[in-house]
């Protein structure tokens, strides 16, 4: 019984990164602050760097705000007069979309961001850029 090996297919390396430079992800940044003037700097600093790269950018998205309400009394011991403290923290939240390769995105997210301001990159389903 003779076996036929099948030739193996050679890549070669140049091809292979062109191969996944092709590839586009779509992204979704997600910035979280509590500090709005701090959030929309960062904001306009990823969407201004997306577009220096001819990025197709949507956003930013303004999502609602988040209003943590803790009411509590002023007395310690609890006799006296019921008077009441009411503390608020305001949430924001902003949602940036890019369509990129990975390696664009590692440029752009390389700015400096205000402290206070969290952000969640997510690369979600790659298409090609040919299709």
């Amino acid at each position: 019984m003779a076996e036929v090996a099948e030739p193996m297919l050679e890549v070669d390396p140049a091809k292979e990164k062109s191969l996944e430079s092709d590839v586009v992800h779509r992204i979704r940044i997600t910035l979280t602050s509590r500090n709005v003037k701090d959030l929309e700097t960062v904001c306009a600093n990823l969407k201004r760097g997306a577009l220096e790269k001819d990025l197709k950018v949507s956003g930013p998205v303004r999502l609602p705000t988040k209003k943590l309400r803790i009411t509590t009394r002023k007395s310690p011991c609890g006799e006296g007069t019921n008077t009441w403290d009411r503390f608020e923290m305001r949430i924001h939240k902003r949602v940036l979309d890019l369509h990129s390769p990975s390696e664009v995105v590692k440029q752009i997210t390389s700015i400096p961001i205000e402290p206070g301001v969290d952000v969640e990159v997510i690369i979600g389903d790659t298409t090609s850029a040919k299709a």
